[in-house]
Parts: C-alpha cells; sequence; structure tokens
C-alpha cells in the first residue's frame, strides 16, 4: 500500500506546482510573453512552463462544455476557466491544481487550434 500511495504521489506531484515561475527553458519561445499574459475568468494562467500541453484524443466536447482528460479521468472545464483568446501555440494546454481536498482543479484551459 504505501508503494502504491508513494507512486500516486510521484505521478500527481506534477500537477502541484509549488508556485508560479519561469525557470528560463521556454525564454527564447517567440511565445513567451504571450503565453505569460493568458488569462481566464480566474486570473492568469501563469507561464507556458507551469501548464500541459494536451493531446487532440484528451480533450473534447460534451454537452456543450469542455472536458480534459488528465491521469484517465475526464473533468469537466468550468466555463470561468476557458480562456477565450485565440491558440497562437495550436495543441490545447491545460493549467491544473490540486485543491485542498486532493481534487484536480482546472485553473484555465486554452482549447486547440482550430476550435
Amino acid at each position: 500500500m504505501k508503494a502504491i500511495l508513494a507512486a500516486l504521489v510521484f505521478l500527481l506531484s506534477d500537477l502541484i506546482p509549488a508556485q508560479a515561475r519561469d525557470d528560463g527553458r521556454y525564454a527564447n519561445s517567440p511565445l513567451h510573453a504571450w503565453f505569460d499574459h493568458l488569462a481566464s475568468g480566474n486570473g492568469r494562467c501563469c507561464s507556458f512552463a507551469d501548464g500541459l500541453s494536451v493531446q487532440d484524443v484528451d480533450w473534447d466536447t460534451q454537452d456543450g462544455k469542455y472536458r480534459v482528460r488528465l491521469f484517465g479521468q475526464w473533468i469537466v472545464v468550468p466555463d470561468n476557466a476557458v480562456v477565450t483568446e485565440p491558440n497562437k501555440f495550436g495543441p490545447a494546454v491545460v493549467w491544473p491544481y490540486m485543491n485542498p481536498k486532493g481534487v484536480t482543479q482546472i485553473r484555465c484551459f486554452l482549447p486547440g487550434a482550430g476550435t
């Protein structure tokens, strides 16, 4: 049981940023400034370094709402988390976080280009 719990904590650790940070790996990206200014109804999304690129098969719409598959679970994107600015990057991007109860929430979701 301890091994399973340790593995789960390791897998989820990427979803729980200690704090928003830009460690410089995308500093030379032509989209760096654009990503840094993206926002949803929840506020700024942080940088691309804090988001996760989402493959087309891992996001869709259902009943008029976006949803994203993270760790094998479909999560409905709240309307206030949707970034309405056109996607200059291409693939969808999601900025998840873990709430105090350990439930994955979505701060921002940028739908893929062409939607």
